[in-house]
Order: structure tokens, then C-alpha cells, then sequence
């Protein structure tokens, strides 16, 4: 297993099915906070869901078309990155993340997606990388804002959260605007 270092205790590693449990406890603890804007939030409930969730994410990474990674703050799981769509034949891919208030203005996510996007352009040969997020969400505008993603546009009523119709804002890098950084 690898692990990267986001500094002050802070790391960024695979989120494997065998952290179920682990997960599911997370989930129990930022379920308020991350409902409004997270799926799975609603999803994940317990050790078989989360262990459901998280085994969906590895049989995406040995397909080649996803990945699950957790954020743990001195050893605590506070949050994840992922790549919700990997798609190396077209060169796009997705990146979405969560993290707990508590272990906010750290530059966690800034530096887990940094991460991320370095080795999708530089090793997976990505050409763009995506970033998904409801406009209401503020957090999530100004971390794509300060990644260096560009908002392209918003598409209306295309997301259904809870029966709730949304709005999703699209938000991209292009990998020569990645490596001009």
C-alpha cells in the first residue's frame, strides 16, 4: 500500500473494502454535513453498505475506470478523494471529494487533488479532468477555483439527489493548462 504525506499528520491513501468499518463509522460522523451535496451519503449506513461501496470503487480500479482514496488526519479517516470516472481510452476523468468541517482550511483536498491530477496527466496520460458540483456548494466552487479548474458550464436540473432535481456546475483542467501551472 502507498501512502502520500499532506503534511502535519495528514495523508492520503487507498480506501480498500477491508476498511469497511472504518468507513462506515466516517460516514456516520460526516453524514450531516456531506448529505446536501455527496450520493453515497445517503447510501452508505452501515459495515455491508459501506464494504458494497467501497468494493465498487475497487472493482472499478482493477477495471481501470475508478478509484477510492481516504484522507486520515493522525490516523483518523476525515475524508476522500476519488476518481468517480477514469476513462484513459478518451483521456477524461472525474475527480470528487469530501473532507469533515473539522479538518477544513488545511489545504487537505487542494493537495490530495493536486496529487491525484499530477498522476493522471503526467503518468495516465489524462487530457482532462473534470470536477462536479452543485452551485449551492461553496466549498466545493472555491477548491476548484483554487486547484486552478476553469467553470465551463452549468447544466440545469441534471442531477437527482434524495428525489431532488439539481443543477451541476462542470468545472475542468486540460493537462497543457496542468503542466503550464
Amino acid at each position: 500500500m502507498f501512502a502520500v504525506s499532506l503534511g502535519e499528520g495528514a495523508e492520503l491513501r487507498p480506501l480498500e473494502p477491508w476498511q469497511a468499518e472504518e468507513f462506515a463509522a466516517h460516514a456516520d460522523r460526516v453524514r450531516d454535513e456531506i448529505l446536501p451535496w455527496i450520493p453515497w451519503a445517503t447510501k452508505v449506513k452501515d459495515t455491508a453498505t459501506a464494504r458494497d461501496f467501497v468494493q465498487a470503487y475497487a472493482d472499478k480500479q482493477a477495471a481501470d475506470s475508478g478509484r477510492l482514496y481516504g484522507i486520515w488526519l493522525d490516523g483518523e479517516l476525515i475524508g476522500g478523494t476519488l476518481f468517480r470516472v477514469f476513462n484513459p481510452t478518451i483521456g477524461v476523468c472525474e475527480v470528487g471529494v469530501w473532507l469533515a468541517s473539522q479538518a477544513r482550511g488545511r489545504g487537505l483536498i487542494t493537495q490530495a487533488v493536486n496529487h491525484m491530477i499530477d498522476w493522471a496527466v503526467r503518468d495516465r496520460g489524462m487530457a482532462r479532468v473534470e470536477w462536479l458540483c452543485d452551485p449551492e456548494n461553496a466549498n466545493s466552487r472555491k477548491a476548484a477555483t483554487r486547484i486552478g479548474f476553469t467553470h465551463e458550464a452549468t447544466h440545469r436540473s441534471a442531477f437527482v439527489l434524495e428525489g431532488d432535481r439539481r443543477d451541476v456546475e462542470v468545472w475542468a483542467i486540460l493537462a497543457d493548462e496542468w503542466l503550464d501551472r
